[in-house]
């Protein structure tokens, strides 16, 4: 390999760690539904929908685990835990709100063309 090629692989291995972090569909709507603010499990669960528990503890885990997301148990009776974005999870809003208003706009392109492709045969 040539030393040019060293910053693109680098850059690479960069991109492909943070996308192992945040690139599935489930991190990335937990992150844009904390960005309204903290909130509890069974909050996020239902205003995610379609999660399941297991899958909404491991999101949060691994959220947490990365530096993107704060769990904060409070001793009450019932516990209560809340959950609220980091600054490096508000960092990360910004790339996801972005996305998330491309997707918006772009779907019905997306469609149109994956339609004209099956059409061609591709």
């Amino acid at each position: 390999m040539t030393p040019g090629h060293m910053h693109v692989t680098e850059d690479c291995r960069a991109v492909s760690e943070v996308l192992q972090c945040i690139g599935d569909k489930w991190s990335i709507l937990v992150v844009s539904r904390l960005g309204k603010g903290p909130m509890r499990f069974n909050e996020l669960r239902h205003i995610i929908g379609g999660i399941s528990q297991k899958m909404l503890a491991t999101t949060l885990r691994n959220l947490e685990r990365d530096g993107f997301v704060t769990r904060t148990a409070y001793a009450t009776i019932p516990p209560r835990v809340d959950y609220a974005l980091t600054p490096l999870g508000r960092e990360l809003l910004v790339p996801v709100d972005a996305l998330g208003d491309w997707a918006r706009a772009n779907l019905d392109r997306i469609k149109a063309a994956r339609a004209n492709c099956e059409r061609q045969g591709c």
